[in-house]
């Protein structure tokens, strides 16, 4: 790894045993070259900026001082200078007074962390905790002003240091150590930030491998899940074969970031059709309701917001072009493509075709509609297993009573908020 490569080039950096203390140590001076080479290639691989990286570098090498030479309290600084390989060190002081620190008692020894250890409870109603003074994290505002006349509360005060050659075996661990976990924050912070822009979007990748259930999808610089409950049911994915996906949550925790992907969710039919769809990308074409049942058959309701324009023909394509396309990523999952209406009757008779409607009864408080059909065309209202009644319900979000002229009767009840359900939580346990 590359900064597994650098933090090695800073233990040599920072090191009396290194076969490049010599070439150091007399004019405070580095490998230029090799450390350049692998800021540049960090840089470019992983897309962290060379202001970060060397960021890094400074705190390394401050955490390496302050480890060896350092005082409990001291704000030790770094500078590193990436043309001439220089590096210097300095001190910082706060200034304070007495009203905002406690000066210590006599014979009162002085924590690392200079804050006040007493608890609010040994302190009277009202009073304010505050951080003991320590002379070398802090300079009083009397002193402070013997150095910089227009020096207020609050300033900073630096004062450089004697650089030092002879660091130590651990100091030069603790530097390789800060280097390395700085520039994990960083890239972490960069993967963080790109791939928030693409939530909610569709992105491409590799199968790296499945565990449990869960696949793995190489994105380029970081791997995302996919969870078992987004999945297609019955798609094979086989390692090292292209994937698209819908990205549906982008977070960050203690072990990285972590991207869920899904290829069930009805937002990824919706985006495929956008990406398929010019007309839909420009407005001119608008979806108003998926319905989907992943692997098997979706139903998509479209609009247009132009007279001229067919929101259904847009979406199908010349010779069905476009709609195949969505068809074959989906691995042959079948999709109806209906107009949208804002007539309720007319729009429950487009979802339920291909059967044909005879005649509909609507309960708009109640949600409720009864359909009625040719008997001989019952079964084709139902669908397999129920399922084109299903959809058509949810892409409706109506309860749907079908029943055929004078013959028996199908209901299909539904909560209009499924038709556009969010992803599953995965069961990792799978």
């Amino acid at each position: 790894m590359v900064e597994n490569i650098l933090g090695t080039r800073l233990v040599s950096l920072v090191s009396p045993c290194s076969k490049h203390y010599s070439a150091i140590s007399k004019h405070n001076m580095i490998d230029l070259k090799t450390i350049n080479r692998a800021l540049e290639q960090l840089e470019e691989e992983r897309k962290i900026p060379r202001a970060e990286l060397v960021g890094a570098i400074e705190n390394a090498l401050a955490a390496a001082y302050k480890k060896e030479y350092g005082k409990k309290g001291q704000i030790i600084r770094a500078h590193f200078d990436t043309d001439n390989g220089q590096f210097t060190f300095e001190q910082i002081k706060i200034v304070v007074d007495e009203t905002t620190v406690r000066m210590p008692e006599e014979g009162e020894e002085i924590e690392e962390d200079v804050r006040d250890v007493g608890t609010r409870e040994e302190l009277n109603e009202g009073e304010e905790i505050l951080i003991r003074f320590n002379p070398e994290h802090h300079i009083l505002l009397e002193d402070a002003k013997k150095i910089k006349k227009s020096v207020k509360l609050g300033d900073e005060l630096v004062f450089p240091l004697e650089t030092k050659e002879d660091y130590g075996r651990i100091a030069a661990q603790t530097a390789k150590q800060v280097i390395i976990q700085k520039i994990r924050e960083a890239e972490r912070g960069s993967i963080l930030g790109e791939f928030k822009d693409k939530e909610n979007q569709i992105v491409s990748g590799f199968v790296q491998r499945e565990e449990r259930g869960v696949v793995y999808i190489d994105l380029g610089r970081t791997v995302a899940i996919l969870p078992y409950e987004e999945q297609v049911p019955n798609e094979r994915y086989i390692t090292g074969a292209r994937i698209k996906a819908y990205l549906y949550e982008v977070s960050e925790n203690p072990r990285g970031v972590t991207l869920k992907l899904s290829r069930s969710h009805p937002k990824f039919l919706e985006k495929l059709f956008e990406t398929e769809v010019p007309e839909i990308i420009s407005g001119v074409v608008e979806i108003k309701a998926i319905a989907r049942e992943a692997g098997s058959r979706s139903k998509i309701a479209v609009a247009s917001n132009e007279a001229n324009v067919d929101p259904v023909g847009s979406c199908v394509g010349q010779k069905g072009i476009r709609v195949s396309t969505i068809m074959n990523e989906l691995s042959g999952e079948k999709i109806d493509i209906i107009p949208w209406s804002a007539d309720i009757e007319k729009f429950i008779s487009s979802a339920l075709l291909p059967a044909k409607v005879l005649k509909i009864e609507i309960n708009e408080e109640a949600k409720e509609a009864s359909v009625e059909v040719d008997k001989n065309e019952l079964s084709l209202a139902i669908g397999k297993a129920g399922q084109n009644v299903r959809l058509a319900a949810k892409l409706v979000g109506y309860r749907i009573d079908i029943r055929g002229m004078g013959g028996e009767t199908v209901e299909e009840v539904l909560n209009p908020e499924e038709s556009m359900e969010e992803p599953k939580e995965e069961d990792e346990t799978k």
